[in-house]
């Protein structure tokens, strides 16, 4: 049994977020004890902007501290962390992997294999740093990260795997003007009818399920788990156990 501990949109730097992670990150130290049970997956934002080092410093010392507890950490950029949040600059990409993963050599779609369930993170923002793409707040994966995906999918070790779970920041479905993924639809070609155990993401701040769409068992919008802009939201887990249900929860 693994249990995934959703998380998205931080802002760390935005009045109030670093102390409500705070909260959060201490809720989990204080479980270090069950850590090797768990995946925590930060689908984006993790930052106000990206320009400011002390927000990114800030950051690299939480998920440290999450993993010095125990935790596997996966992240994925969104589009405050690729700049101020309505304008995208390409000097941020190794910067994120720099605080994310501590090596610039990491390339999208990320994929993880941890406790025989492959994790697939993807970079919406990939697409969005050029010239008048680089402004508002949407998202696009791109034709070659989306070709590689496709690929991906259809490999051996990722087929064979218990669970197959894709991750990324922009919200697939929920289409707000200014901050869609704007290839949505090409993703979902690729997704669709093939099987897809989880979708999480979350960038809109509204908290929504979507299960079941595009045939994917459960689809998870994380909102804004420090509350920015939102209503206060729990931390959502998932629980993937090999031959039973897919359970979604909160975080005790």
């Amino acid at each position: 049994m693994t249990t995934i501990i959703h998380i998205s949109d931080i802002h760390l730097g935005a009045h109030g977020m670093a102390e409500a992670f705070e909260e959060i990150v201490q809720k989990l130290e204080s479980m270090s004890a069950q850590a090797a049970d768990y995946v925590v997956c930060l689908t984006g934002d993790l930052v106000e902007n990206a320009r400011n080092g002390g927000h990114n410093q800030l950051a690299s010392q939480y998920i440290s501290r999450l993993t010095n507890a125990g935790f596997r950490v996966l992240a994925i950029p969104g589009n405050h962390d690729y700049g101020t949040g309505s304008h995208g600059e390409k000097e941020h990409i190794n910067r994120f992997k720099r605080m994310a993963y501590g090596s610039i050599n990491v390339f999208y779609p990320k994929l993880d294999f941890i406790d025989d369930i492959a994790f697939i993170g993807l970079d919406s923002m990939a697409e969005e740093l050029n010239f008048i793409d680089a402004a508002w707040a949407e998202g696009e994966l791109g034709s070659l990260q989306r070709e590689r995906l496709e690929e991906m999918l259809d490999w051996p070790e990722v087929q064979n795997a218990d669970f197959r779970v894709v991750y990324l920041h922009h919200h697939p479905f929920d289409s707000i003007p200014f901050m869609q993924l704007k290839d949505s639809h090409l993703l979902k070609e690729i997704l669709e009818g093939r099987r897809i155990d989880v979708l999480l993401y979350g960038h809109n701040h509204k908290g929504k399920e979507a299960h079941g769409t595009w045939g994917i068992p459960v689809c998870l919008d994380a909102s804004s788990t420090t509350g920015k802009n939102a209503d206060p939201t729990p931390v959502r887990t998932v629980t993937l156990t090999p031959d039973q249900p897919i359970t979604v929860g909160e975080l005790g």
